[in-house]
């Protein structure tokens, strides 16, 4: 049994990172869907080092996109690459072949990771990949950590696990990438209470909001859901819970208390209780969409399913398969895309689009707006959900709005407004005569920081490989 495990385990772990990454090993142009929008051309702009009009959700993830050669297949790599870490750190936290088996399915796919894909958070469901191995610690902690922390929600799931100095130095800096930028760029990150609302966790098929999270589903949007979810197979998710909740034992107490943690977030907002820590205390719009906090859960369930016994795991390797058995069919809609990209010769200045929504389509899906990842566009943020206006326009955009629909244009309100150009649907271009602002230095430095505790990542794995190669060294001459 053992001799074939080591064979079949890991073939079965390649299934598992294959059939959820598979779109992304497809040639393509681009990877566009709802929240995700990674082009061959992006930029580094105000808006990606977080000094932009809108908070800084995607810092310092876009600036890193914005600074390597070739993104798209830099975002390939990440998504595979994070997917097979996935399955390796089941492999490690399960205790015999079956059990390993059970842990590498619920690292790798569970509802959580597969709606955050659905709804474009590519990196939100990379860092939940990427946490089990954090947890674990060992040489590629570190470096996982660093890769997790591409988000605000990434990096600070990554710091609740990390237990050392180097872990500590990577957290700081990786969170400094946004919080600086975010207290002196965008205010004191909170939320409207209409948001706290429409981003709660929702309900899932015969199973309601509380079974939906018992299975690490329940994502506020119901179009990220996959099918299956919908029609009822998220009911396979509650017996899962029950036989996980049997190998509470093997889980340390840290991991439980975090997972508890995640719980907790999730469920005071079904029950309305965020609304006002997200509308009145910095830094509040963390936790408006809560559901996402469950990503602290992940490596408690990962290391029970591990831990059971091989009948236990058997049944609990089926019902986490089963909760999302379309997993694979459902991923088929971050296939590449064509992306049709505004072409304007801005030379760095801010661009103001008149008419274009925040949100354009592709491929009948609502997705965000290329320009911002091109150029430094003035961004309006306006988001509706349900009919709901969520977001209201950002105060920038409402003034240069406001400017623009004047007769003749405001040019001396958008110099103020530090806008360089303004773009109208028939192409046609507006000069206003300001010049292109540089880039912030602040944001370049804290830039700098993230990149810095790559560093420090890669010399912690190099002195821990070393210090292990010595053990190696000492034990074999003692033999």
């Amino acid at each position: 049994m053992r001799s074939a495990a080591k064979y079949l385990l890991p073939a079965y772990g390649a299934l598992l990172v294959l059939g959820l990454s598979w779109p992304f090993f497809l040639p393509g142009e681009a990877f566009a869907l709802r929240d995700m929008m990674v082009l061959p051309d992006m930029a580094l702009t105000r808006a990606s080092l977080g000094f932009g009009d809108l908070p800084a959700r995607n810092v310092p993830q876009d600036a890193l996109l914005g600074m390597v050669p070739f993104p798209v297949f830099f975002v390939r790599a990440l998504i595979i690459g994070a997917a097979a870490t996935a399955a390796f750190a089941g492999h490690r936290l399960g205790t015999h072949p079956l059990g390993k088996a059970a842990a590498m399915t619920v690292a790798v796919w569970n509802p959580f990771v597969i709606e955050r894909l659905l709804q474009g958070q590519w990196s939100l469901a990379v860092a939940a990949w990427l946490l089990p191995l954090v947890a674990l610690g060992g040489r590629a902690g570190p470096l996982a950590q660093w890769t997790a922390s591409l988000t605000p929600t990434g990096a600070l799931a990554a710091a609740c696990f990390v237990r050392n100095r180097a872990g500590v130095v990577i957290a700081v800096l990786a969170c400094a990438a946004w919080v600086v930028a975010g207290a002196l760029a965008t205010g004191g990150g909170t939320a409207t209470a209409a948001s706290a609302a429409a981003f709660a966790p929702r309900a899932e098929q015969y199973v309601g909001t509380l079974g939906a999270l018992m299975g690490l589903g329940g994502i506020w949007n119901s179009a990220a859901v996959p099918a299956s979810r919908a029609a009822g197979f998220a009911l396979f998710g509650i017996p899962l819970f029950v036989l996980l909740a049997l190998g509470w034992r093997a889980v340390p107490r840290r991991w439980l208390v975090l997972a508890g943690a995640g719980f907790a977030v999730a469920l005071a907002s079904w029950a309305g209780l965020t609304e006002p820590i997200v509308t009145h205390i910095p830094g509040g719009g963390l936790i408006r969409d809560a559901q996402k906090w469950l990503v602290l859960a992940i490596p408690a369930f990962v290391t029970a399913a591990g831990a059971l016994t091989p009948r236990r795991a058997a049944a609990a390797l089926a019902c986490a398969l089963l909760q999302v058995p379309d997993g694979a069919v459902s991923v088929e809609k971050l296939r590449p895309v064509a992306v049709d990209s505004p072409t304007v010769a801005h030379a760095g200045r801010d661009v103001f689009f008149t008419d274009r929504a925040p949100l354009t389509l592709v491929r009948g899906e609502p997705t965000v707006d290329p320009a911002p990842k091109q150029m430094n566009a003035v961004e309006s943020g306006a988001l509706l959900v349900d009919g709901t206006l969520v977001d209201p326009p950002s105060p920038r955009w409402l003034a240069a709005h406001e400017a623009v629909s004047q007769e003749p244009v405001d040019t001396a309100r958008l110099r103020e407004l530090e806008i360089g150009l303004v773009v109208y649907p028939d192409g046609h271009v507006l000069e206003t005569g300001a010049p292109a602002r540089g880039l912030p230095p602040v944001g370049l430095a804290l830039f700098a920081g993230y990149l810095a505790a790559l560093g420090y990542a890669l010399v912690a794995f190099k002195r821990s490989r070393s210090a292990a190669a010595k053990v190696v060294g000492s034990a074999t001459d003692t033999a």
